[in-house]
């Protein structure tokens, strides 16, 4: 059986050289290309060079030459990237994993139109534990549709889009659950906000200091109790394995938007 074929954007940075660590260790992938931006430092060094492994693959700041000889891209940089890439992929019939967040209303329609031509798989966040959250959360909705969600996430400081997406796709959970709009009933902040909850409020906090990896804790609150569902990232390392299973995942399917739900048998 052949190898699947990746390339991994954003190569010299922590999920980069995670995601690079993981797949020299997996027999049914093998790295190909390793792309950072132009000026990098990291620019024509080994791919596994921070890690102290020899990949003999290179980081290049110009990987256009190896997409038709590659089966997917794994990308977790920022949306201008993922967009230049994705839509050279769609070209070059390349199956995609996104891990990129931030992306704006427009740039989301341009990722569905592109799942047309090639598969894509993108998700907020690749923990298999996470999306299992989101699973108890959408039916912990179903069946508390007269309780209160409130979603409370914290990052390390340099993390630049808030809430995280990881947030957002768990207010979505809720809403989903409770068949209301997420659009409508997100609140983001109530500073200023003279009123009291209404009904269906999903509200949303954010912390970003110090190194924090990733937390997460939809607290789900009723009247004489609360029940609090959370999860806490210690390593970046969750998140890669669950890139890795996507990138197994869609590598031989047809066009289509898939999301880790449907890497991990959720729905």
């Amino acid at each position: 059986m052949s190898k699947i074929k990746v390339i991994i954007l954003g190569a010299s940075g922590k999920m980069g050289q995670m995601l690079i660590q993981e797949i020299i260790s997996d027999d049914e992938l093998v790295l190909v290309g390793a792309h950072d931006i132009k000026g990098s430092h990291a620019v024509g060094n080994d791919a596994g060079y921070f890690i102290g492994k020899e990949t003999k693959v290179l980081i290049q700041d110009n990987i256009d030459h190896l997409l038709s000889d590659s089966d997917v891209i794994i990308d977790f940089t920022r949306p201008e990237g993922t967009m230049e890439f994705l839509k050279k992929a769609s070209d070059q019939k390349v199956a995609y994993v996104i891990g990129t967040t931030g992306f704006n209303s427009s740039e989301l329609d341009s990722i569905q139109q592109l799942s047309q031509h090639i598969p894509i798989c993108m998700a907020p966040n690749m923990s298999v534990g996470i999306n299992v959250l989101i699973s108890l959360v959408e039916k912990a909705a179903t069946l508390l549709p007269e309780y209160d969600f409130e979603v409370i996430e914290a990052h390390h400081k340099h993390k630049v889009d808030a809430p995280s997406g990881t947030a957002l796709r768990l207010g979505q959970a809720a809403a989903d659950g409770l068949n209301v709009s997420l659009e409508k009933n997100a609140i983001f902040t109530r500073y200023g906000r003279e009123e009291k909850r209404r009904d269906n409020e999903i509200g949303f906090s954010t912390i970003r200091a110090g190194d924090i990896v990733g937390e997460h804790t939809v607290l789900i609150a009723g009247n004489g109790e609360r029940i609090e569902l959370t999860h806490k990232a210690t390593s970046r390392l969750n998140f890669a394995s669950g890139a890795l299973k996507a990138a197994k995942f869609i590598a031989n399917q047809k066009p289509k938007l898939f999301d880790m739900q449907e890497v991990l048998n959720l729905k």
